[in-house]
């Protein structure tokens, strides 16, 4: 795995979707991730890459999904497959146990919670390169869920947006081990400028 002298005074973490129906033992889509997360530790993972950051003094910034809402796509003139889904299960809904921050994850104070994103990427239709901007933030760790989805997509605009970007492979999941791979093997050398594992990544976040 990379190792990354990270200068934590301009250094973020993007925390992508911790909410309870991805990563509660009772959330609607943990048991399509459930395997996978189990296999690469995810929820220690990111609980601990989430620590160091504070403990550091290294940014945290949630970057959450809309909260489903009765009716909220209906005025849609072209909803993709993922919101389709989020609409007919009721995914992420507002004021609900889905919804709600997986609570071990929970943000504190001191950490920044940017617009709900619609689709996959974390900055569209947000405030998050402005809020990173005006912190000084130019690298990006980007962890949470799903990793072939909004830590892709997100991770992608981050590039072309010109900031640093980094992957830790166990800190995030997809519904299977061939998804997995193809985010980080395949698609992830594409893009990102480090591809590392969460026992790295706080190593160089500590040093």
């Amino acid at each position: 795995m990379t190792v990354y002298d990270y200068d934590r005074r301009r250094t973020g973490v993007l925390l992508v979707d911790p909410l309870n129906d991805f990563l509660a033992d009772e959330g609607k889509l943990w048991p399509r991730i459930a395997e996978v997360a189990r296999e690469v530790d995810l929820r220690a993972h990111l609980s601990e890459l989430v620590s160091t950051a504070r403990e550091v003094d290294v940014p945290v910034f949630y970057v959450p999904h809309h909260r489903w809402t009765p009716g909220l796509y209906e005025s849609f003139s072209h909803p993709n497959p993922s919101q389709r889904s989020v609409d007919k299960h009721q995914l992420f809904a507002q004021d609900a146990f889905g919804g709600d921050w997986y609570p071990p994850l929970r943000p504190e104070p001191s950490d920044t919670v940017v617009v709900q994103h619609w689709a996959q990427s974390g900055f569209a239709n947000t405030d998050l390169e402005m809020r990173l901007r005006q912190r000084g933030v130019d690298h990006v760790i980007v962890i949470g869920l799903l990793a072939n989805t909004c830590i892709e997509t997100t991770a992608k605009y981050a590039m072309e947006l010109g900031f640093h970007v980094s992957l830790v492979t166990d800190a995030t999941a997809a519904y299977s081990s061939e998804l997995m791979r193809a985010a980080h093997e395949l698609n992830g050398p594409t893009y990102a400028h480090v591809i590392t594992d969460t026992k790295s990544a706080v190593a160089a976040l500590k040093t």
